[in-house]
């Protein structure tokens, strides 16, 4: 940061730092995941009562950062980003990709605030083998790492679910003064961002939901079904793609045929670690490259990867398909705090799943099956249900001005999902990215959309046409990228 801009960014902030009280932040630079981005900030740590009905019990601290507007007119409304997961932390999403919020920064602060157990807030992290995270859940190994785990966490996983965490934003919003504030949530960061609003309506004054979850969905049974349809769509989109069709005639029989091999007989594989380009040997089963591929479906340049690695598995060479799926699902893994992650899922999923009404055939004809259920319910006999608000899993009724994101291929938030969050809105406006996938703050226009939404709070302003002018990545047709 320039000695300008610094200058700038202390003139603007001293009236709120002088009701900052307890928190108070100093310069620092917040990282991603990997450490490998950084960015500016001003940071520090805000302490809060592990249990909300103690408040003068066991403490834990909360680490907050702002990225200073660039505008000497300090708007006293800030910008908060809610990261996804449950598990990832808003320093780290910030970090990873700080260009697609840049915009923002010329009309308001960003504020930051790992939610309690993740990044530097208390993590509620489970240190897990590349060996053990390959296991089922069924697993009597993977079982009794999940036990000791829990055991050995450095907090109770009761108090560290949705509507505690919304509780510890609105103090941190008081701590530093802010009037109101606009939220920004991703993925699980919509059930936050919902949540927040529900319970602070006047200290709301507008919400992005990018990647929207219904307050009344159940994952542990949707992840499967929406991962499907969105495999399905990758199949007939490469079917209408002559050049796609050429190369990879009849792509659904070769999924089949790869995965009827690999759950017959994994196969062991001599590759370059994708993280380290290290050898490595590894073995391939159908759990690891079903994620994978469900892993791959969320982004397009991602999904134009499916069919020549497919292909390449149905012609005996599985190394494409391995190196893609063990870099995502490691990728995930670094990203989420899993104590936290199920702590969420253990409270607001899994407890509202009638498996009496559950189509069990419809589950079992997708490629994930049961899995995703199977292995939520064992997690969640092992791990103590949380603190939920009654009406956590009910619909939002506001007249907050809210904007819904979504991808038209993603595979876990369909856009459906955010047609039944905009039922209850008064004032909303939901914007669909053709061949998008999962989160769409950093593709194309849609960042300049955010950045002047926060700016004015005004959703009849917004240009959505330029969203419509998307499209998906093409596909691979090789080794040496997606066609022209």
């Amino acid at each position: 940061m320039g000695p300008r801009i610094l200058l700038t960014a202390l003139l603007g902030s001293l009236s709120l730092v002088a009701q900052a009280g307890a928190l108070e932040l100093k310069d620092c630079r917040i990282q991603d995941t990997e450490g490998t981005i950084s960015a500016p900030a001003q940071c520090g740590l805000f302490q809060v009562p592990e249990n909300p009905d103690e408040p003068l019990g066991k403490q834990i601290e909360l680490f907050v950062a702002r990225v200073p507007t660039l505008n000497q007119q300090r708007s006293q409304q800030a910008f908060v980003l809610l990261a996804g997961g449950p598990g990832q932390a808003a320093s780290e999403a910030y970090a990873s990709g700080q260009q697609a919020f840049e915009r923002i920064r010329r009309s308001h602060d960003i504020l930051l605030v790992d939610q309690r157990g993740t990044g530097k807030s208390n993590r509620m992290a489970c240190d897990f083998s590349a060996e053990t995270e390959s296991l089922d859940w069924d697993d009597e190994r993977t079982t009794q790492a999940l036990k000791d785990c829990r055991d050995h966490l450095p907090g109770d996983p009761r108090y560290y679910t949705t509507s505690v965490a919304v509780r510890d934003l609105e103090a941190v919003r008081a701590a530093l003064g802010y009037t109101q504030l606009v939220l920004y949530g991703g993925s699980y960061g919509t059930v936050v961002a919902q949540h927040y609003l529900r319970r602070y309506p006047d200290r709301t004054r507008s919400v992005i939901l990018d990647g929207v979850v219904p307050p009344g969905a159940t994952l542990a049974t949707d992840i499967a079904l929406n991962a499907q349809l969105a495999l399905d769509q990758v199949f007939a989109r490469c079917h209408d793609d002559p050049a796609c069709n050429a190369n990879y005639p009849e792509l659904a029989a070769a999924f089949d045929r790869v995965a009827r091999r690999l759950k017959a007989e994994p196969v062991g594989l001599d590759i370059s670690d994708p993280m380290t380009a290290k050898p490595l040997h590894m073995t391939l089963g159908y759990d690891l490259m079903a994620a994978g591929i469900r892993l791959l479906s969320y982004r397009p340049e991602t999904v134009a990867l499916i069919p020549l690695t497919i292909n390449e598995a149905d012609k005996g060479n599985y190394g494409p398909l391995a190196a893609q799926s063990l870099l995502s699902v490691s990728s995930l893994g670094d990203m989420l705090a899993l104590g936290m992650h199920n702590a969420v899922m253990c409270t607001e999923d899994i407890p509202f799943v009638d498996l009496q009404t559950v189509d069990m055939a419809a589950l079992e004809s997708t490629y994930l099956g049961t899995d995703q259920l199977d292995g939520l319910r064992k997690v969640c006999e092992i791990w103590p249900q949380g603190l939920a608000d009654p009406d956590i899993k009910e619909p939002v009724i506001s007249n907050v001005p809210v904007l819904l994101l979504s991808g038209e291929a993603d595979p876990v938030t369909p856009p459906v999902y955010a047609d039944r969050v905009a039922a209850t809105l008064q004032k909303s406006r939901h914007l669909v990215g053709p061949g998008q996938g999962h989160g769409m703050i950093s593709v194309g226009c849609v960042s300049r959309l955010v950045a002047d939404f926060t700016r004015d709070g005004s959703l009849d302003q917004l240009d959505g046409e330029c969203v419509q002018q998307m499209g998906p990545t093409p596909f691979f047709l090789d080794f040496n990228g997606p066609t022209p």
